[in-house]
């Protein structure tokens, strides 16, 4: 295969979750400009079709369901049925995370656990549904998201760093688990990206700033800068990668400080 080819993604079949917004558009139809026939799965059903439409008028190949990552039943079923509809389901891509920003102290039950339930038990329900879709073929790549919260933080960062933590320990183990038979499973730790998620931090000038400053490049990523380091997990560029985390922050952990010493 000569190095061109080790990044294209024809024939493949891959699932993103997420895919109505966001970084997770962003890879499915980063996806599909590669050649594969993406099934863009999002909690928002409008939104889901609103891509795969998208990726249909580019002359792609995409298909588009509803799925809420924290009710595996429905993730088990979803990924079954793409596999059995297609004969295959080449990798699966998981995006979604939500945020909910206090001092530990103010944390109610309910806030805690619609965290956890979204970012990390739905990031659980998707990994376990698709090994259970690619074991028995030997074949398939998981991609998640993780953050740079899994090692730096901030005020205000507990339960969403706890679970993005978390998520990196997930992913080393279902790689030690699916690895003997050939599945491949990674994440991803983006840095600061404009998205919905973050678009509280830049309604506010300082803090937008604040966040631009602490990359080495001075600016917040965009979505489509995530979508280079999913596709090469997913690709055969990535085939003997496993069990690690991807960081696209850039520069973010690199840099300790937004102080430059005198003289330099």
């Amino acid at each position: 295969m000569t190095s061109p080819d080790l990044f294209k993604l024809d024939n493949r079949v891959v699932a993103v979750v997420g895919a109505g917004s966001g970084i997770g558009e962003a890879v499915a139809r980063g996806a599909a400009r590669q050649g594969a026939r993406v099934i863009c799965l999002d909690l928002d059903a409008a939104t889901a079709s609103s891509t795969a439409d998208r990726i249909r008028a580019a002359s792609g190949a995409a298909d588009s369901r509803a799925l809420d990552i924290t009710d595996s039943a429905a993730v088990d079923a979803v990924l079954q049925n793409i596999s059995a509809a297609h004969g295959r389901l080449d990798a699966v891509v998981c995006t979604p995370a939500i945020n909910v920003r206090k001092k530990i102290v103010d944390y109610t039950d309910e806030e805690f656990d619609r965290v956890v339930r979204v970012n990390l038990k739905g990031t659980f329900n998707v990994v376990r549904a698709a090994g259970r879709v690619m074991l028995p073929r030997g074949t398939g790549s998981i991609v998640v998201f993780s953050s740079i919260r899994a090692q730096v933080i901030e005020p205000g960062q507990s339960v969403y760093a706890s679970t993005k933590a978390a998520i990196v320990q997930l992913v080393r183990t279902a790689a030690a688990e699916f690895g003997p038979s050939g599945i491949r499973v990674n994440a991803i730790g983006p840095g600061i990206v404009e998205t919905p998620l973050t678009a509280q931090i830049k309604a506010k000038p300082e803090w937008y700033a604040a966040y631009a400053n602490k990359s080495v490049f001075k600016r917040w990523a965009s979505a489509e800068e995530m979508v280079g380091p999913t596709l090469f997990l997913i690709s055969d560029a990535a085939s003997y990668v496993t069990g690690t985390i991807l960081f696209a922050d850039g520069g973010w952990l690199a840099a300790d400080g937004r102080f430059t010493p005198p003289g330099m």
